[in-house]
């Protein structure tokens, strides 16, 4: 009876063929898979090592063009502060140089000023020392018939510019008895210094007026006697 059962195949060899065929292909799958993430992993590790490395590098580049552009500032900084003081000094001199120039320009105006005085001056001298000699020679032969004319003599004071008239005869009593006065002639206004005896400024002055209005040295000294001799009385 059993060798009348036939015989059934289920074909569990081929099914165990196939499926030992698929787990040795699942397993290289699986392997190549394993190393693909393993290769991709340290590919990535590598790509991140490298990326930290750039950037580190990059990080001390930053850093060196930072210390770089803090220095190029404080060297701007520096030559704008050179250039501002290098500015003010130009300024300053700019400004002595006009000073300069000005206190030059016065000084030369204040010379021309003083030149054209002392030439004025000068001209104004020689003028009056002119009109001197003029009226000097016009006096001389005045003054000798004045001195005998009035009783007078011409002395010395000791002083330049200064001389002394000395009148005799003007007290009736005592025909020695003197009077005098002395002229400064320093200046071309004429003055009396002092007289002897006393006569009051007033009358004095009146005739050193009429004196340096006219120049007629004559009637002065007439006048003067006059003004002595009443004195005297």
């Amino acid at each position: 009876m059993a060798d009348s059962l036939p015989s059934i195949n289920f074909g569990f060899d081929d099914l165990r063929d196939r499926m030992a065929r698929f787990t040795e292909k699942f397993d290289t799958f699986i392997a190549k898979g394993r190393k693909q993430v393993l290769e991709e992993r340290n590919r990535f590790r590598i790509n991140v090592a490298e990326l930290q490395e750039d950037q580190r590098l990059k990080a001390r580049e930053i850093e060196a063009l930072a210390q770089k552009s803090s220095s190029h500032a404080q060297a701007v900084d520096k030559e704008a502060a050179e250039t501002a003081e290098l500015h003010a000094a130009i300024a300053s001199i700019s400004q002595q140089r006009d000073a300069h120039a000005q206190h030059r320009d016065r000084i030369k105006s204040e010379i021309a000023t003083v030149r054209k005085q002392m030439a004025q001056r000068l001209s104004a001298q020689q003028q009056y020392a002119q009109a001197i000699d003029n009226q000097a020679q016009h006096n001389l032969p005045e003054l000798d018939f004045w001195q005998t004319y009035l009783c007078m003599r011409i002395e010395g004071t000791g002083t330049v510019d200064r001389v002394k008239f000395v009148f005799t005869h003007v007290d009736e009593k005592d025909w020695e008895k003197q009077a005098c006065f002395e002229l400064d002639m320093e200046k071309r206004d004429y003055r009396v210094v002092s007289t002897k005896p006393k006569v009051e400024a007033e009358q004095v002055g009146r005739c050193v007026e009429r004196l340096n209005d006219s120049r007629d040295l004559g009637h002065f000294l007439k006048g003067m006697r006059e003004l002595l001799t009443a004195a005297v009385k």
